[in-house]
């Protein structure tokens, strides 16, 4: 039997694996995997997330699964639960923790209470894609928050078809061949565009469906919001579909962009796997 840890980032949830001292073997293919995420009959999550030894540069080292076995090169809140996970391991980097991803090494910390990572560049921020606009919907956009995302504005998400107009949109052509999550973003209730918090709902891929939260997708989402000059400022504050906000402090510098990413992040429970 395996130990696991069930983590939750702001109703973004994850099988942990301690995978430093042994390897992941069986549990790291792409069927294992769907069994352990699978709710009713698994663990339940929207991913899996393997903690490895660290290399040269870094305290930790994570690797991340999507629900379905596809490799994701990086989770925004599976990183913030690692923060939160690090002090379980014995890890403690003092003031800082460098996480390595596939997208490369993050530094994170703790502030306000919370986790908080450096997710650095944020790349092909598209303000206009060529993608047709459905009833609705007032702008899209495009942006790789170390992984790719649409961004929708519409006017409020409550109406949205997540499932059919995220699905939709997740494999369209401009997206490029992996396809892309799909963030549809609106102003909270009783604010006005430019003047507060905002909402989100997400279509992820890899999950096929709507999440309770994401955190790249957050990092796409207020980068878009300040390139079209909706956001009152930075950090921006999204308030996820499980009722819980993820802020993101956004940074300009000519035509480049960076961001950190700040959110709720909480060991659920611990557990043992049973071989399959």
């Amino acid at each position: 039997m395996r130990q696991f840890y069930k983590m939750s980032g702001s109703g973004n949830d994850f099988v942990f694996v301690d995978a430093r001292r042994g390897e992941a073997g069986d549990l790291a293919t792409p069927g294992r995997i769907r069994e352990v995420c699978a709710r009713g009959t698994g663990v339940g999550a929207d991913g899996i997330v393997f903690v490895g030894p660290a290399p040269a540069g870094a305290d930790i080292a994570i690797r991340y699964f999507n629900a379905d076995g596809s490799l994701g090169e990086l989770c925004g809140n599976a990183t913030l639960c690692t923060v939160r996970l690090a002090a379980e391991l014995g890890l403690h980097a003092g003031a800082g923790l460098r996480i390595a991803t596939d997208a490369g090494i993050m530094t994170a910390r703790m502030a306000g209470g919370l986790p908080e990572f450096d997710l650095g560049a944020v790349t092909r921020v598209e303000t206009d894609p060529a993608i047709e606009r459905a009833a609705g919907e007032r702008r899209i956009g495009y942006a790789m928050a170390g992984v790719p995302h649409l961004v929708v504005l519409v006017d409020g998400v409550g109406d949205v078809d997540v499932a059919g107009r995220g699905r939709a949109l997740r494999s369209h052509a401009a997206t490029g061949a992996g396809g892309a999550n799909v963030n549809f973003v609106a102003p909270a209730p009783g604010n006005g565009a430019g003047t507060g918090d905002w909402v989100m709902r997400t279509y992820e891929r890899g999950v096929e469906g709507e999440t309770l939260a994401c955190g790249t997708g957050s990092v796409a989402a207020s980068t878009l919001l300040c390139a079209w000059g909706l956001a009152a400022g930075s950090p921006v504050r999204l308030w996820t579909r499980s009722g819980l906000p993820l802020d993101v402090t956004v940074n300009r510098s000519g035509e480049a962009w960076s961001a950190a990413l700040r959110g709720e992040a909480r060991l659920v429970f611990r557990g043992e796997l049973i071989d399959a």
